[in-house]
């Protein structure tokens, strides 16, 4: 590895917008992703819909030029706490650089932005056999949400079709 850098990401700046799709695409690829490409109608949509997002913070991490990974987040907001959270939404290196502590630069930096902004905490979603990428978010410090009563929290989702 040359020199890692983790920036945040400038949509209006070609080189971030070609990284942004590179890696949010290498990231649908793989097993953890979606086992596929992109479509191109989703290629073609990703950046301007980012762009739309009042919320969005995407962090590339560059070994030199070459983009190797990424951190897509938003900001929600804590009722309960009446501050600001933010949700890592992406979390994707590409496989010749995982093991080499990209990933955990990349949540750094997501906790920092998250400590200027204010926010109450940081909140992600893993898949249950994604046991490697779960080893790092224990190693940084996440846990399983509970509420008080120390029942765990469920994520769920309902797709709706345009």
């Amino acid at each position: 590895m040359q020199k890692l850098t983790i920036v945040e990401a400038d949509l209006d700046d070609p080189k971030h917008q070609d990284a942004v799709l590179a890696m949010v695409n290498a990231y649908a690829r793989d097993p953890m992703g979606n086992g596929q490409d992109l479509s191109e109608s989703v290629r073609q949509a990703l950046i301007p819909g980012l762009r739309r997002h009042p919320t969005s913070l995407i962090f590339l991490a560059f070994d030199g030029q070459e983009p190797v990974g990424i951190a897509v987040c938003f900001l929600g907001f804590s009722t309960f706490a009446a501050r600001p959270l933010l949700n890592i939404h992406d979390l994707a290196v590409i496989p010749a650089y995982r093991g080499r502590g990209v990933g955990r630069r990349l949540l750094e930096r997501v906790e920092a932005k998250g400590r200027e902004l204010g926010c109450c905490k940081l909140t992600l979603e893993v898949r249950e056999d994604n046991h490697t990428a779960q080893q790092l978010y224990w190693r940084v410090g996440f846990k399983h949400a509970a509420s008080e009563a120390g029942t765990r929290t469920w994520f769920l989702e309902r797709r709706l079709e345009l």
